[in-house]
């Protein structure tokens, strides 16, 4: 895999930074305090390359609390809320798209 400085990251508006929390596996997300929470609304929410790349770069420095670290897109609402800004991002906040088995 490519170091977050070599890859050609593409932003078109706000993004964060999600990864999997290691314990569990439920969606995290990297915070401005360079920790992570489930909380998308406490997500640090950049909006050029540079920032995302150097957001990315410091959530793989210790792949101990989180894995698979990526940049996704967010959607900024007028209120200030803070919604998934794709298909999978809102899948992985809100569960399967079906009800599993008991």
């Amino acid at each position: 895999m490519a170091s977050p400085q070599q890859q050609k990251l593409k932003v078109h508006g706000p993004v964060a930074v999600t990864a999997n929390r290691l314990t569990d596996g439920a969606v995290v997300w990297r915070t401005r305090g360079d920790g992570w929470s489930a909380d998308l609304a406490e997500a640090a929410i950049v909006t050029t390359a540079d920032a995302a790349i150097a957001l990315l770069a410091d959530a793989q420095k210790r792949d101990i609390d989180a894995v698979g670290a990526y940049v996704a897109p967010v959607l900024l609402e007028a209120d200030g809320s803070v919604r998934p800004g794709n298909l999978r991002e809102r899948i992985r906040v809100a569960g399967p798209t079906f009800e599993l088995p008991h």
